[in-house]
């Protein structure tokens, strides 16, 4: 199988009567039976692109992060530590490619290997973490990268303020040179800071949101000081992308739309929504990726759970939660879907030796990769024979080139099934309003009626029971 040659496959039998999925069987593009919806996210999609709203799918920004980076390489070398400070999508995805392209952090004797690197990720408010971090990390050696497009996320401006104090307490005058800060590229109050502190910073293009953003410096720079492949990841995502954004006609979009799976793959969501299954299983057999579930449940929920639509997404690792969720998924209630992440050319691994007891010959002269399908297959089969629709995302390869076509796959189709369903993918107005009142309640101004909710809330009777 070549490296990009992944698939989508629509598996076992569906659990309603539905003419777009009549076919499903012989492979069918269940998009070409929706050509109204198709022919307006084909004119959606070329305006958004053409106005630069879309920089995600886009990539305008990639040839110039990509010489910033390059300028970076020997600034970073000397660190050992990168502390990063971020929260959601200014996290998330790092933290997804170091479990998968840098698992040996996470081994046995790392620190006596080789110019051994480590990635620390700071994406909550933590009061017994952070400060052991200060504690142990060396800050001659470590790198203090900010993450936060506005500059004004409380969780992540509290820990730059800590941070930046433990700089200068420890470095003196040098402290600069251990920050480096990604932000919006013109405004807020972290491009303030780079200004006047003369501090290292990379932009985030205008309209990226944090959950869309891992292929831009938020996700790349972390991947880069890792070792990791970053330039494979863009190339993925650029050849996922390139036919759409080679279309420049209306025509031409809707052609190519029409064969895209991103667009198939956001039909089938929709329909799911539509026929009442409002849980999405993100079933993920391919155990390096496993760590990607946490980043599609935020891509997943923040962008389309809205006006009381949408799908609970429900990431789930196999086989670990063979053993835990999939007693529910298979004998709970009836309203799950599946994207089942899988790959067929994972490394053989250990072979089971010759020998063993009669109870498990079976096993003897196969390899760990053997057990693994054989896992896989049957939890498929276990799926579908309960008819939970499934649709499965077969990767080639789980390498760094097919991680970032896997992203932006499940980007676009998050994008395109907002659009079907009437809202925005791209903006979070209820995660505000928590946002909002937590500073009210530390005494912001201008947070007059939060100010009077939290009132009102606190007058609110109580019952309480010890335990």
């Amino acid at each position: 199988m070549s490296r990009n040659k992944n698939r989508l496959v629509w598996t076992g039998a569906w659990p309603f009567d539905c003419a777009l999925c009549a076919a499903h069987k012989d492979n069918c593009q269940i998009s070409n039976d929706n050509p109204a919806a198709r022919k307006n996210v084909a004119a959606r999609l070329l305006a958004e692109l053409q106005s630069g709203s879309l920089p995600f799918v886009s990539l305008d920004y990639a040839s110039g992060l990509c010489e910033q980076l390059q300028g970076l390489c020997g600034r970073l070398e000397p660190f050992k530590h990168l502390l990063l400070l971020g929260i959601g999508g200014s996290a998330l995805g790092a933290r997804a490619l170091q479990k998968a392209f840098y698992p040996q952090q996470d081994w046995p004797g790392h620190a006596d290997a080789p110019n051994a690197k480590y990635l620390w990720v700071a994406d909550n408010i933590d009061p017994e973490s952070l400060p052991q971090w200060f504690d142990r990390l060396p800050a001659i050696q470590t790198l203090v990268v900010v993450i936060s497009k506005s500059g004004g996320t409380i969780e992540t401006m509290s820990q730059y303020f800590l941070a930046k104090n433990w700089l200068q307490s420890q470095l003196g005058p040098d402290w600069q040179r251990h920050m480096l800060l990604i932000t919006d590229a013109r405004k807020g109050f972290l491009r303030e800071e780079a200004d006047t502190l003369g501090l290292a910073s990379l932009p985030v293009p205008e309209n990226l949101g944090g959950r869309y953003s891992v292929l831009s410096a938020v996700g790349l720079l972390p991947a880069m000081f890792l070792g990791i492949n970053w330039e494979e990841l863009l190339a993925g995502a650029k050849e996922l992308f390139a036919p759409l954004n080679l279309a420049s006609t209306p025509d031409d979009m809707e052609k190519a739309l029409s064969a895209h799976p991103a667009w198939n793959l956001a039909v089938w969501a929709a329909l799911m929504q539509d026929k009442g299954f409002n849980e999405l299983i993100y079933f993920t057999y391919v155990p390096k990726l496993a760590a990607f579930g946490a980043w599609f449940a935020q891509l997943w929920a923040e962008s389309l759970g809205k006006d009381g639509k949408g799908s609970m997404p429900l990431p789930a690792t196999g086989v670990t939660d063979q053993h835990s969720l999939q007693q529910m998924f298979l004998d709970g209630p009836n309203n799950k879907a599946c994207l089942f992440i899988s790959c067929p050319n994972l490394p053989d691994g250990s072979s089971f030796p010759t020998g063993l007891d009669a109870r498990w010959e079976y096993l003897a002269g196969k390899s760990l990769r053997e057990l693994l399908l054989a896992e896989t297959l049957g939890s498929k089969m276990a799926l579908s024979d309960r008819k939970i629709p499934l649709l499965e995302l077969e990767l080639a390869l789980p390498d760094e080139f097919n991680t970032g076509k896997l992203i932006s796959l499940l980007g676009l189709a998050t994008i395109f099934t907002g659009w079907m369903m009437g809202i925005n993918p791209q903006d979070q107005p209820a995660v505000e309003l928590g946002k909002r009142l937590a500073k009210a309640s530390l005494g912001a101004d201008n947070l007059e009626s939060e100010k009077e909710m939290l009132m009102k809330f606190r007058n609110i009777p109580e019952k309480i029971q010890e335990f």
